[in-house]
């Protein structure tokens, strides 16, 4: 069942014009990933992942983001479009956000870009930002998108999304 797409309003994008299979696209918005007051991440070069129903995942170069924070995890996804996806714990003032951030070392083709960025799961965070307003997490906890007021849904994840 394909749900009703919300009405998009003045600035707005629709995650339902988002394609299937996913892509990733350069971005040049202003990203920010902060705890505990610390900035973890912070870019204008990072690229976003778009499919179908979803909010964007926002990836940060390697450069931008403050690598000695985190700690590799043992866990390791498959994603069908994307490939393997390894995990990070990210420790920051004396806590351990499990599993925090994740990347994908040797993408596939299609997402070759990537290779070298870093992911963050906005509800484990105290501040996400795009162009300095504050995002929220895709429903559900599982998947890594970032809702913004500028985005109309409704988002894949919560109850019942399963197979959008």
């Amino acid at each position: 069942m394909r749900p009703t797409p919300v009405p998009v309003g003045p600035g707005q994008e629709s995650v339902w014009t988002y394609p299937r299979p996913a892509i990733a696209e350069p971005t040049m918005r202003h990203l920010v990933v902060r705890h505990r007051g610390v900035t973890i991440a912070e870019t204008r070069a990072g690229i976003r992942t778009l499919e179908t129903s979803h909010p964007p995942s926002y990836y940060f170069p390697r450069g931008d983001v403050a690598t000695a924070l985190l700690r590799p995890a043992t866990h390791r996804s498959l994603c069908e479009w994307k490939g393997q996806a390894r995990y990070f714990d990210v420790h920051v003032e004396g806590e351990a956000i499990v599993e925090g951030a994740w990347s994908y070392a040797q993408p596939t083709r299609a997402f070759a870009m990537l290779a070298g960025h870093i992911a963050f799961y906005p509800h484990l965070f105290d501040t996400c930002l795009v162009d300095g307003k504050r995002a929220v997490a895709q429903p559900g906890g599982f998947y890594g998108g970032w809702v913004t007021a500028d985005l109309a849904g409704p988002f894949k994840g919560g109850p019942g999304t399963q197979f959008w």
